[in-house]
């Protein structure tokens, strides 16, 4: 299901068999100003996305974006202007904040943890744990936060687990099976939780290994052994308490579920021009008709 279909399916949930608190308020023809404005400092990401939702309920809605993804926003500052059908703006709103509001929840807080490990030489990862459908939109906010992208899923690259693991019998056997009957060019990645581990992975030719809920003295041993023969990654148990001790370990990589998974919303408003001054002149005005939604 492409970007357009999902949005679709965002506002059908919304709008079932019509917005009934508008319908009754706002005149079919109205039309009307409207922002978007940050109401804290952050990062932005998804407001193309957003307008689109505006869009997709009124097709001659107008938009002029004033600030671009992955820049810094601040409190107060106007991000879009929109223009267009009334109801189309009271109607969406919901479904295009929780959408907006939530990937720059994302890309602020990637971008807060980047600059703790940036000058360590380590890139900021996310997981896998997003919410199911919207991970591709996710993962962009994650971008614009300044953050990079582990795989996008079970498809794009090797990553034996523990669970893998114990049910080949162990990291040696794992990988030699992998090897086997894998296809060219994907990448084999294998999660260990020791440094004996770690060693074995390393004897098998491992491209990529990701120390699991290690110990940092354990990590750091690793480093030593591992460092330029394979792509060191962090991950599990990191708080952002610890985030810069494990980047100074000389590890490649940190993945951090909690970017996609937990991050907060940051706080953007839509905010509707006063239309009293334009009610007789809007109501003659030809406007769009909102299509009707159908499950």
């Amino acid at each position: 299901m492409n970007l357009r279909e999902r949005l679709k399916e965002a506002l059908i949930e919304d709008l079932g068999s019509g917005d009934v608190t508008t319908q009754a308020l706002i005149d079919p023809h109205c039309r009307t100003k409207a922002s978007f404005l940050a109401k804290q400092d952050g990062i932005l990401a998804g407001l193309p996305f957003a307008v689109e939702v505006f869009q997709l309920l009124d097709p001659q809605m107008q938009a002029v974006v004033l600030v671009e993804d992955g820049s810094s926003v601040c409190p107060g500052q106007v991000l879009a202007h929109l223009e267009g059908n009334a109801r189309a703006l009271l109607a969406g709103e919901r479904t295009a904040l929780n959408l907006l509001c939530h990937l720059s929840g994302i890309a602020s807080l990637t971008h807060q943890l980047v600059v703790k490990v940036k000058p360590h030489g380590v890139r900021l990862l996310d997981t896998r744990k997003t919410t199911p459908l919207w991970r591709d939109l996710e993962k962009y906010a994650v971008r614009m936060g300044g953050g990079s992208n582990h795989r996008f899923g079970l498809y794009d690259m090797v990553l034996i687990k523990d669970n893998h693991v114990a049910a080949c019998g162990g990291i040696a056997p794992a990988l030699r099976q992998i090897r086997s009957g894998l296809r060219p060019g994907l990448q084999v990645e294998i999660e260990v939780k020791s440094f004996a581990e770690f060693e074995e992975a390393l004897a098998e030719g491992a491209d990529w290994v990701m120390l699991d809920n290690m110990p940092v003295q354990e990590m750091e041993r690793c480093v030593q052994l591992g460092k330029g023969r394979v792509i060191l990654e962090a991950s599990g148990g990191i708080r952002e308490d610890t985030l810069e001790r494990i980047a100074r370990t000389g590890v490649d990589c940190i993945s951090l579920g909690v970017l996609t998974h937990s991050a907060p919303a940051l706080d953007i408003s839509l905010e509707i021009e006063d239309n009293t001054a334009n009610a007789a002149q809007s109501a003659e005005t030809s406007g769009v008709r909102l299509p009707e939604w159908n499950h």
